[in-house]
């Protein structure tokens, strides 16, 4: 008896330390969104410009991110300083991955894997849903990315995205938020990693 009551004691305190903090007080329901959607840099009319700051293990970057859509699944991902320098220059297509430039204090593997991973993530139009949750006023919905997760959060009243979280199965990794949305467009966005010392804002670039 004693023996039973220390392994389910030791069994609550496992499964409490692996459950993510990103379902907690959601509950899960049933869902007929088979894709969730990010629209935020899906128009290949738009060139979008953002005043950026990138801090990565106590360096920090600032200057302009531009990202364009140039075709039905390919971004181009230009960040420079202010007067026009390349800090680098990223080029997606689908899951095809080009490093065009990075600048020698960037271009170390660990560190473009990290941005690649990222931008990719900011700049994927759709992900199919495993899953679906809810809160009172927010939607959302789980999907996979390689070994890891991703938990879309729409608003319920405006159906706007307002965050990503990326996950492995036990561990919060990456949040991505945006604030101030108008006619699907992110003024502010910030990416935060909760493992690593990287973090990137952004702000959008207004005439």
């Amino acid at each position: 008896m004693i023996r039973f009551l220390i392994i389910s004691a030791l069994s609550i305190v496992f499964l409490t330390s692996c459950a993510l903090k990103t379902t907690e007080g959601l509950r899960q329901v049933d869902f007929i969104k088979v894709e969730v959607e990010n629209p935020y840099f899906s128009n290949p009319e738009i060139d979008y410009v953002y005043k950026a700051k990138i801090e990565v293990y106590n360096k920090n970057f600032g200057g302009i991110l531009i990202i364009k859509k140039t075709g039905i699944k390919t971004h181009r991902v230009v960040f420079t300083t202010e007067f026009g320098s390349k800090l680098f220059d990223f080029k997606f297509e689908g899951d095809d991955f080009t490093k065009n430039f990075v600048v020698e204090d960037l271009d170390r593997k660990f560190i473009i894997n990290i941005l690649r991973d990222d931008f990719k993530l900011l700049i994927n139009e759709k992900a199919n849903v495993l899953m679906a949750y809810e809160s009172d006023n927010q939607s959302v919905f789980k999907t996979k990315s390689d070994k890891r997760y991703n938990f879309y959060f729409l608003d319920k009243e405006t159906e706007k995205l307002s965050k990503i979280v990326n996950t492995s199965k036990t561990k919060e990794k990456v949040e991505i938020a945006y604030t101030a949305i108008e006619e699907n467009i992110a003024d502010i966005i910030s990416i935060k990693h909760n493992n690593i010392k990287l973090r990137i804002d952004l702000e959008k670039f207004k005439k």
